[in-house]
């Protein structure tokens, strides 16, 4: 294991696969079980309910070393095809900042973005990170509490809107909308949700 300035290179040693029910280590969003010796500053550690540990921290970058696959296991596993449809996510506050969620996401198992709890509204075109067939889609939300708690009420939310659609200038139009995700100011623990998308 090899630390670069602002770079982490992961040795990956091929062996059995790890049981299903072990909890896993990401660090912005990519798998890095069995790496030990490293130290990540200025990071945010979430522990979910099933022991999965994820660090976001900026900055740093995940480089496989393992050896390039042979002919044969190479067109066995080809990349899936990529989407030909376009596809968005698009954020929703009604009182920007009064839900005080942050919400990462998560396509396919990486890390795309935090969206924070008083950021205004994202419009981000996610077609690239999805490909033909199914995708999964995954929302971890953490109530952001460092101030004092700014509403108690449900009708103070932020929504995420999922959907295949096209943008003409500055404007997003949503043809068909795949996921709707929504959190309140009422609730307070944190949230791990999944979703599964067909991507065209």
């Amino acid at each position: 294991m090899t630390l670069l300035p602002w770079r982490i290179v992961a040795l990956v040693v091929v062996g059995a696969a790890p049981s299903l029910a072990a909890p896993a280590v990401f660090l912005n969003g990519v798998n890095i079980d069995g790496v030990t010796g490293q130290t990540f500053d200025a990071c945010s550690v979430t522990i979910d309910d099933k022991g999965n540990i994820y660090i976001l921290a900026k900055g740093y970058e995940v480089q496989s070393s393992a050896p390039k696959p042979n002919t044969k296991m190479a067109e066995a596993d080809a990349p899936p095809e990529p989407v030909t449809k376009r596809f968005f996510l698009v954020s929703e506050q009604n009182v920007t900042g009064m839900s005080q969620y942050d919400i990462d996401v998560f396509i396919n198992s990486t890390w795309i973005k935090r969206l924070g709890a008083d950021e205004p509204q994202v419009v981000l075109e996610i077609s690239k990170h999805l490909h033909k067939g199914k995708n999964s889609v995954h929302f971890m939300a953490t109530k952001n509490l460092k101030e004092a708690r700014k509403s108690t009420a449900a009708a103070h939310y932020v929504k995420i809107h999922v959907g295949e659609g096209n943008m003409g200038g500055n404007n997003v139009m949503l043809e068909e909308s795949l996921i709707e995700y929504t959190r309140t100011a009422a609730e307070m623990q944190k949230f791990d949700d999944d979703f599964v998308i067909m991507g065209r």
